[in-house]
C-alpha cells in the first residue's frame, strides 16, 4: 500500500489523507482506520486514480459526508475516495447543474433564495448531492426521483455518460446507481418549480422545528435505521415492542424516536449493529414484518 500511495501523491491526483479514524467521516462517529482517503480535484484525476487502483486490485469506495454509513470497526485497507472538489454549481432559471459533492442541504438554501420549490424535503438530509442520489434520499413523501433530470457518471469501463431519470430506476431508497455501485455520479441535473421565496423559507423553518422535535439530533446518528413497511412505521413496530431506550455498549434505540440508533457514549460500530439486528429480529418475531435497513454496511 505504501508504493500505492507514493504513487497517487506523484500523480498529483489532490489531497490524501493517511492512517485516517472513520469517526471524522461518519456521522455515527464510529469505525475503525481508513488506510487512505484520497480527494480527485476533477474527473480526469478521478479517473486515473481508479485506474490505478484497478491495475493493483485495490479495494475503494466513494463516500459522501458518510450519513448513511455503518463502518465495522475493522481497519478499511483500501482507499475511500471523497469528491469533495466535485461542488461546481450552476443556476439557470429553474435548472440546476450541481457537483456531486455538493451538500444537499446548502443546496436546498439556495434553491430557496432563489425562489424554487420541490427541495424542501432536503433541508434537514445532511448528505451529498452523490450520496442523496445513489440511495434516493427523501422526506415529506417526496424524494431525489422527483427532482433528478438527468446525472453524469463514470462508468466501471471509464466512459463518461449522461443518465436519464427514466434510466435511473428510482424507488423507495433505492436507484439504479446503489444496484450498480461500480457507477460513480458526478453530476446531477435538477428541475425545480417556481415558488413564493417566503413561503419556500417558512415551509423549511416548520419541518426543521419538526425535526428538532421529534428526531434525536443530540446525539451521533445516521437517520432513520430502517425503511418504512408497507401502511407503517417502523418507529412505532420498535416502540410497541418496548425497545425505545434500549442501550448495548455506547449505543441506544433513541428514546425519541424508535427508528433512530445514536451513539450516546463512545459507541463501537458492534453496538450498533447489535441493536439494528436485535430490533429486526424482534419485529420479524412479533409481526412478521421483515424491515429492510437504509444504512450501508461496510468492512463488515
Amino acid at each position: 500500500m505504501k508504493e500505492l500511495i507514493q504513487k497517487i501523491k506523484k500523480e498529483n491526483i489532490g489531497k490524501i489523507e493517511e492512517n485516517i479514524s472513520l469517526k471524522k467521516y461518519t456521522t455515527y462517529k464510529v469505525g475503525g482506520k481508513a488506510r487512505c482517503i484520497v480527494y480527485p480535484t476533477t474527473i480526469e484525476k478521478l479517473v486515473l486514480l481508479i485506474r490505478i487502483l484497478n491495475q493493483a486490485n485495490v479495494l475503494f469506495k466513494i463516500i459522501g459526508n458518510g450519513s448513511n454509513l455503518l463502518f465495522s470497526d475493522k481497519d478499511y485497507d483500501g482507499v475511500l475516495i471523497k469528491l469533495s472538489d466535485f461542488d461546481n454549481l450552476e443556476i439557470n432559471g429553474n435548472r440546476i447543474i450541481v457537483g456531486a459533492g455538493y451538500s444537499l442541504i446548502k443546496l436546498s438554501k439556495i434553491a430557496m433564495k432563489n425562489s424554487l420549490t420541490g427541495l424542501e424535503f432536503a433541508a434537514g438530509i445532511p448528505g451529498t448531492v452523490g450520496g442523496a442520489v445513489f440511495m434516493n434520499a427523501g422526506a415529506y413523501k417526496s424524494d431525489m426521483g422527483y427532482i433528478v433530470r438527468s446525472i453524469k457518471v463514470l462508468t466501471p469501463d471509464y466512459r463518461i455518460i449522461e443518465l436519464e431519470n427514466k434510466e435511473l430506476n428510482f424507488h423507495y431508497r433505492t436507484s439504479f446507481l446503489k444496484t450498480h455501485p461500480k457507477y460513480i455520479c458526478l453530476e446531477a441535473v435538477i428541475k425545480l418549480n417556481y415558488g413564493n421565496k417566503d413561503a419556500i423559507d417558512n415551509l423549511m423553518k416548520n419541518r426543521l422545528k419538526r425535526r428538532l422535535d421529534s428526531q434525536p439530533l443530540n446525539y451521533p446518528s445516521a437517520g432513520s435505521v430502517f425503511r418504512n413497511p408497507n401502511d407503517m412505521f417502523s418507529g412505532e413496530l420498535i416502540e410497541s415492542l418496548g425497545l425505545k431506550g434500549m442501550k448495548h455498549g455506547g449505543a441506544m434505540i433513541s428514546d425519541k424516536h424508535a427508528n433512530f440508533i445514536v451513539n450516546f457514549k463512545d459507541a463501537k460500530s458492534e453496538d450498533i449493529m447489535y441493536l439494528i439486528n436485535y430490533a429486526k429480529e424482534k419485529v420479524k418475531e412479533k409481526y412478521n414484518v421483515d424491515m429492510i435497513v437504509e444504512q450501508e454496511f461496510v468492512n463488515w
